[in-house]
């Protein structure tokens, strides 16, 4: 399998999903899949993913890797009103910017809420790192924030969703990536490994992805294949298949995940 695929794409992007509920197991993550998918439209590969609590330092420290490591930054949580909503104040730490209240963002919570229900906790969600570049939520009044090449974005997934329609369309596109699956029930990975790795070293360009499934009552596996290069892509696609064909195997091809 080759080292990975963004080694060869120049734009690439990665997700710090930040809370504790994530790493609790309270909350099951279902974002990254959303982000990985969305940034694959545009040519763009979803290189490093990271989960951290809401702790600053953390938050901070692994904001300022991952934005001196790849082209997009994308987090997820933390932009509320409670005491554990800390991803605004760990981006402006970041960036080494203050907090400014800005009065656009008040104003749509004021009408979002109603004045007399502006309570100083739905008044914080005004709170942005100095030189934001607001990201509109499409469902609430909490906007997200765009600081250089990182994207705050709300963590509720039905959120989150709407607000990445809208970033992603500033990004610039990278290099389009085409994707076969192959799916075949009744063959194990044990019986085809050493077959399957000859392959992967004969086309290092193309990333070869070997995931064992349980697939109608039955062990099985699926082959991704994805590369640069769409004929070299189903060509060797077609070979992954005459793999599982030769084990007794009856693959199916999709295009795509």
């Amino acid at each position: 399998m080759m080292a990975g695929m963004s080694e060869t794409n120049p734009i690439t992007a990665a997700a710090l999903i930040i809370g504790n509920e994530i790493l609790s197991g309270r909350t099951a993550d279902v974002n990254i899949a959303t982000i990985a998918r969305k940034v694959a439209t545009k040519g763009i590969i979803l290189a490093e993913v990271r989960v951290v609590p809401d702790v600053e330092n953390m938050i901070v420290e692994a904001l300022n890797t991952l934005r001196q490591t790849y082209t997009y930054v994308l987090t997820t949580g933390g932009i509320g009103p409670t005491h554990d909503d800390i991803t605004m104040p760990s981006i402006a730490k970041a960036f080494g910017v203050p907090l400014v209240e800005m009065p656009e963002v008040l104003e749509s919570l004021s009408a979002y809420y109603g004045k007399d229900q502006m309570n100083g906790a739905r008044r914080r969600m005004a709170l942005m790192p100095q030189g934001a570049v607001l990201v509109k939520n499409p469902v609430t009044a909490s906007p997200g924030v765009r600081m250089d090449n990182v994207f705050a974005l709300a963590g509720v997934p039905e959120i989150m969703r709407g607000m990445l329609d809208a970033v992603v369309d500033v990004f610039v596109e990278g290099r389009p990536v085409f994707v076969q699956t192959v799916r075949c029930i009744g063959v194990v990975e044990s019986l085809i490994a050493d077959e399957l790795a000859s392959l992967a070293e004969r086309e290092p360009e193309i990333e070869i992805g070997s995931y064992p499934a349980f697939q109608k009552g039955q062990m099985g596996l699926s082959f991704v294949m994805r590369g640069y290069d769409e004929p070299k892509v189903k060509a060797v696609t077609e070979a992954a298949a005459a793999i599982l064909r030769a084990q007794g195997g009856a693959p199916e091809i999709t295009s795509g995940y």
